[in-house]
């Protein structure tokens, strides 16, 4: 069986992947975009509704035929000549993208996860309505580059607000992470440049922990989430080195809702995270369809490895 792997240099946990896939006697190839087209060339010909050819670098050659998974783990953006100049590189990234891109897609393999899938899922607005639908609670969210609505939102009761998309800005020329941030009485009177672009802005969960879920196949692994400092109980990503972690089981309602969201998102590997109330209320806050595991099977022991092996294994069903 032969497994792709689209993934950048330094990733340990696409490392360890390759071994437990190698232990399970498939045949890995692990392939950056990034190589492309120095190290990386693709020839492929339409026959019969099914491309044919190859992908090529230095040391392999990977029939596209053969293929029966990919995991799209990391790949980067493609890397051009710096000869190029900005016209000649817009058009060589668009030209790949649509290219190989659109080979890749069409193949007749397992994709973990598919790259249009992953684009959907990717819209955090989309990702709460679906979740709602789904049966899953969702906190109250205003979306809006108007003041005033903020304002009125704001009053009843505490929010926060959280990046719609990015992860991190620049700012003096130093990238920043962006963290949930709890407005407070020195935000509200002055919400300058909230008109500049979309905010998405959320009434505040009461907490007594958090969980990131993982959903890889029939798999669903949790881990509770243990803060111990101020700011990684609005953010718990701010406090790793504090923070505690205990494999959790969530209520089967939450469960069910979670396999509804993940087949109508058409996904097979999803990370999503929840609020956990003092009452014991789980509360949805979104779904990452390519999130970060390895930090919780190395705290937890939780076996999400040998589960995402398991999966890609399968092959298309």
């Amino acid at each position: 069986m032969s497994i792709l792997i689209l993934a950048e240099e330094r990733d340990p946990s696409a490392d360890s992947m390759v071994l437990a896939l190698h232990d399970r006697g498939a045949k890995v190839y692990r392939l950056n975009t990034a190589w492309f087209p120095a190290q990386l060339s693709i020839t492929a010909q339409l026959r019969g509704g099914r491309w044919t050819g190859c992908l090529r670098t230095e040391h392999h050659v990977v029939d596209l035929e053969e293929i029966q998974a990919v995991w799209y783990r990391s790949p980067k953006a493609y890397r051009f000549p710096a000869a190029l100049n900005t016209a000649e590189r817009e058009h060589a990234n668009i030209e790949a993208k649509y290219g190989i891109g659109g080979v890749l897609m069409s193949l007749d393999a397992l994709w973990v996860n598919h790259p249009a899938r992953l684009a959907d899922s990717g819209y955090k607005p989309y990702q709460l309505a679906v979740a709602a639908r789904c049966g899953l609670q969702v906190a109250d969210t205003l979306i809006t580059n108007d003041p005033e609505p903020v304002l009125r939102f704001a009053g009843d009761g505490k929010t926060v607000t959280k990046m719609l998309g990015a992860v991190s800005i620049v700012e003096g020329g130093v990238r920043r992470f962006a963290h949930t941030h709890v407005l407070d009485a020195d935000d509200l009177p002055d919400l300058a440049g909230v008109e500049v672009t979309a905010h998405q802005f959320q009434r505040w969960i009461p907490k007594a922990y958090e969980a990131r879920m993982f959903v890889i196949g029939e798999h669903v692994t949790t881990a509770a989430i243990h803060s111990h400092t101020e700011s990684a109980h609005v953010d718990w990503r701010t406090g790793y080195g504090s923070n505690t972690y205990e494999l959790v089981t969530p209520p089967a309602e939450v469960i069910d809702g979670v396999r509804r969201l993940m087949t109508e998102l058409g996904l097979v590997y999803g990370a999503l995270d929840f609020v956990i109330g003092p009452d014991g209320t789980w509360t949805f806050l979104e779904i990452n369809a390519g999130g970060q595991y390895g930090w919780i099977e190395h705290e937890t022991g939780a076996p999400l490895t040998d589960h995402l092996a398991e999966l890609l294994m399968k092959g298309p069903r």
